[in-house]
């Protein structure tokens, strides 16, 4: 792929016609990542949460010569601190034969365009630690790592055992 012609590079919205590729490229990811053991959803999850009636999540699409090359999905939250959405990147993944090409960074972009219009306050994103390439890759975008803060994930079990604590009273939203 040395020989791809930069002009050759699309990154466009992804469409529901798009569901079993972005399947597709997470297995991927979560290959890459030592994760397929966490990976439970399906193409139809996928379909439903991005195109569904209420979109909990955005995906962006990279082809180059016409082939399938790498995608980006994200979702937004909200900086009390900054009293701005804030557009979170939770996968942006470029196939091995394709790296080095400017998708990367032609995905993040577009993303930061995106953020843009909708008068974001700023991008995020985690990276796994031992990820050395892509942490040098965002550096030089001028991205800073966080190293003052720890994330925290409550899932499976715990998250049901809160859930069902009577004593938290109810949430709405």
């Amino acid at each position: 792929m040395g020989g791809t012609n930069p002009d050759r590079i699309t990154v466009r919205p992804a469409e529901r016609t798009d569901a079993e590729d972005i399947h597709r490229l997470v297995m991927e990811l979560a290959d890459y990542e030592k994760l397929t053991h966490e990976v439970t959803g399906t193409p139809a999850d996928l379909e439903r949460d991005l195109f569904g009636p209420r979109p909990f999540a955005h995906a962006l699409m990279a082809h180059a010569d016409g082939e399938l090359a790498g995608f980006a999905l994200v979702y937004y939250n909200y900086s009390t601190f900054l009293c701005r959405p804030v557009l979170f990147l939770e996968d942006l993944f470029v196939r091995p034969r394709f790296r080095r090409l400017g998708i990367g960074r032609r995905l993040l972009s577009a993303l930061a365009r995106h953020a843009l219009e909708l008068g974001c306050g700023r991008m995020e994103w985690s990276v796994l630690d031992w990820n050395a390439p892509s942490i040098e890759f965002y550096r030089r975008l001028g991205a800073r790592p966080m190293d003052e803060w720890t994330i925290f994930r409550l899932m499976g079990d715990a998250l049901t055992r809160l859930a069902e604590d009577g004593s938290a009273g109810r949430a709405t939203t």
